[in-house]
């Protein structure tokens, strides 16, 4: 089947089937599958136009709506946060989208951007992997297990929210973070987001654990919410310029988008559900070892 907008010739089974796959591993170890969808798109799909970041965007909106209502449901999602990073991330997330367009349209270059941006997730897997027992033990309290699988009584309670804090209490626990420095945090993800098409969800949650000290449980919801909204202005966005870029393809490709989307809201929903019966470290070294062997090929052909 001929996909017009993208250019592509693929059978149309395939993509929702490799979004599901990738999705199913990926979201048991607490990771978007848009950051591994777009190397199959560039490499193996031959899809290496500015619109397949728009693309990649696309399936982020048809596939999070559900994990985001999960969290909800869970009274997990910290809204406070949530916006504070939906709106240090969408300025970001439109330049990113005009420096793809403008600044990255060589696919050499967009795929060693692909390769550093894959090393420093696979770089903070490998990080979590090395940790001693007893840490990986204490992590697993606010990881992706206890994410899918806490206590439905284990709520985030906020204690107060202006223009300058935001402060809550989980598991007895008190928190409190600076607006202005999520703010700026989140700015410069989203124009990293913006360019590879990810929404920024997968740099903006070990951020948030790393540097302000934030619950694995509770920051998944607000960097999942804020993908969904920013997401959604990329798609916009990337679709707003496309007439004034009439030789390039721009738009997302509206169908191969729906039906990656598809297979990974499917994926997700049966990943989370049989997440605690694979090992979380299992999980992760699997995508370490796909990450490293998917950014080495993208250096060389860099290199060459």
């Amino acid at each position: 089947m001929l996909f017009p907008l993208s250019g592509i010739t693929v059978d149309p089974w395939l993509p929702p089937l490799v979004a599901f796959v990738i999705s199913f591993f990926t979201s048991m170890g607490g990771i978007s599958g848009a950051f591994l969808l777009l190397p199959f798109q560039l490499s193996v799909l031959g899809y290496t136009h500015p619109s397949v970041s728009s693309t990649n965007q696309l399936y982020n909106i048809v596939a999070i709506p559900s994990g985001v209502y999960r969290y909800c449901k869970e009274g997990r999602m910290v809204w406070p946060l949530a916006w504070a990073v939906v709106i240090g991330t969408l300025p970001g997330v439109l330049i990113g989208a005009v420096v793809r367009v403008t600044g990255l349209r060589d696919p050499r270059h967009f795929k060693l951007f692909a390769a550093v941006v894959i090393l420093y997730i696979a770089l903070k897997m490998i990080k979590d992997l090395r940790r001693r027992p007893a840490e990986a033990a204490a992590a697993s309290k606010g990881g992706p297990l206890a994410a899918t699988y806490g206590n439905p009584g284990t709520t985030v309670t906020i204690t107060h929210r202006n223009l300058k804090r935001i402060g809550y209490t989980f598991q007895g626990e008190s928190y409190d973070v600076s607006v202005m420095g999520i703010g700026v945090l989140c700015f410069i993800v989203g124009i990293i987001g913006g360019i590879y098409g990810i929404g920024g969800g997968a740099i903006i949650a070990p951020f948030l654990v790393t540097f302000f000290g934030l619950p694995v449980y509770t920051v998944a919801g607000a960097a999942l919410m804020g993908t969904f909204v920013t997401s959604v202005a990329g798609v916009v966005f990337y679709t707003a310029i496309a007439p004034l870029y009439p030789q390039l393809s721009v738009a997302p490709d509206w169908l191969l988008g729906i039906l990656f989307g598809l297979g990974g809201m499917a994926g997700m929903y049966l990943g989370a559900r049989c997440q605690k019966f694979v090992p979380a470290r299992a999980i992760k070294g699997m995508l370490v070892v796909i990450m490293l062997g998917t950014a080495l090929k993208y250096i060389l052909e860099f290199l060459k």
